[in-house]
């Protein structure tokens, strides 16, 4: 490990934390977005506690692409992460961006659950090696791609700007679940893969509220 790895990482965590995101993609449109009614207080609290959530998701990503590459032995496989990463960098702005329209704010506590994702994407590559970390986002985007499938199901229905970003997300998030297949991920063990739904399950429901 690297010098200049370990400065990337702490870099990371800096910009994904206390930095103004910028995407590199502009935010997603819906075609019918500028026709949409008008969101009632309600409305706008709820989309505002979901796109948090979503943000919460995207800061977590960062951090396990991060945690991942820093432990990655194979650089063809690090460089993909790393590109990954970058989409997932989209998200986290287009989420950012879409919580201050809607009057609402991020989690308080992000740095915890960054430091979180961290670790679990450092440990996966370091203890399991590459196919056994790249299992770990296979199951990761699957369970955040039905994730947002169902934030599909609660957003309101004339929230179509928040639909339009969610919807890209989820497209993106399945194309990187192909991406670790395709480069050898393994199937993580039952037991695990229901540890991280619960460990998931506490961060919505938390980050939902705070």
């Amino acid at each position: 490990m690297t010098t200049d790895a370990l400065l990337h990482a702490a870099d990371s965590a800096l910009r994904t934390l206390f930095a103004t995101p910028r995407s590199a993609r502009p935010t997603p449109l819906a075609k019918a977005q500028d026709m949409a009614a008008p969101l009632t207080d309600d409305e706008k609290r709820l989309s505002g506690a979901l796109m948090r959530v979503n943000h919460v998701g995207e800061v977590c990503a960062q951090a396990l692409y991060t945690g991942q590459a820093l432990s990655c032995k194979d650089p063809a496989l690090r460089l993909k992460l790393d590109a990954a990463c970058r989409e997932e960098t989209d998200h986290l702005a287009w989420t950012a961006e879409r919580l201050a329209e809607l009057g609402n704010r991020p989690s308080f506590l992000n740095p915890l659950w960054y430091a979180g994702a961290f670790a679990i994407g450092f440990a996966a590559g370091k203890l399991g090696g590459d196919r056994v970390s790249l299992g770990f986002v296979v199951e990761t985007e699957r369970q955040v791609e039905a994730h947002l499938a169902s934030h599909m199901d609660h957003l309101p229905a004339n929230d179509s700007a928040s639909r339009a970003i969610v919807q890209q997300m989820k497209t993106d998030e399945v194309a990187h679940a192909r991406m670790a297949e395709k480069a050898g991920a393994v199937e993580l063990p039952l037991p695990v893969r229901g540890l991280m739904k619960l460990a998931a399950k506490v961060m919505t429901t938390v980050a939902h509220r705070v």
